[in-house]
């Protein structure tokens, strides 16, 4: 079998340590870059609110902590979106596992590789969980809304392309109350070097930070 090889912005993405047979490939974790932009567009909205979200003010705080990462997406919907991974799923280490939690899914399907992050950010204030969700906005431009999730929540997907692999990855924020959940959802064909659809994506994105969303209230 031909030596496939893997571009290096993605190889710095992919982890654990995984081999692929007779192929030779080493993937490791990290944050995958984005420089080529294809964008899910739709009307930016910061302030939108869900009528289940909490009421904010702010010196409210409605989390203390939070949830186990692990736990807090449905396992049919950590095996639509990886294929072949272990529902279980691994929590990264964190400085502060009261306050910030974040856990990692990927899998090699074949030659279809995905990955999957969620992560929980508990803020002292609504304030300054709005002040951390409105930075990470701003540095994520050329998204938009995701309508009736938390009291705010943006989506965005970018295409990068390095030695002719495609990788494409959305990202979800929400903002409820004093708490920012992280979404990251990115995909690459290994074989035809294409991207699966921003569609794709951006919906698998969204789908994991709703479930995210609805764990974070049951922990409370």
């Amino acid at each position: 079998m031909r030596s496939l090889p893997l571009p290096l912005a993605l190889t710095a993405r992919l982890s654990p340590v995984v081999v692929l047979a007779a192929a030779g490939w080493a993937l490791s974790s990290g944050p995958a870059a984005t420089s080529d932009t294809e964008n899910k567009a739709a009307p930016q909205n910061d302030s939108q609110s869900s009528p289940t979200a909490p009421s904010t003010s702010a010196a409210s705080k409605t989390y203390s902590s939070a949830p186990a990462p692990c736990t807090s997406l449905a396992k049919k919907t950590i095996t639509s979106l990886v294929p072949d991974a272990k529902t279980g799923g691994k929590e990264l280490p964190s400085t502060d596992s009261k306050l910030r939690r974040t856990c990692s899914w990927n899998a090699l399907d074949g030659y279809d590789y995905r990955w999957l992050d969620v992560s929980f950010e508990i803020l002292q204030t609504d304030d300054a969980a709005q002040k951390s969700y409105q930075e990470r906005v701003r540095k994520k431009s050329g998204g938009g809304a995701v309508p009736g999730l938390g009291n705010s929540a943006y989506s965005v997907v970018n295409l990068t392309t390095e030695d002719k692999q495609q990788t494409r990855e959305g990202e979800v924020y929400v903002r409820v109350s004093n708490a920012v959940v992280v979404v990251t959802y990115n995909g690459s064909d290994f074989e035809s070097k294409k991207a699966p659809s921003t569609d794709e994506i951006n919906k698998g994105a969204i789908k994991a930070a709703k479930d995210a969303v609805s764990a974070l209230g049951s922990a409370q």
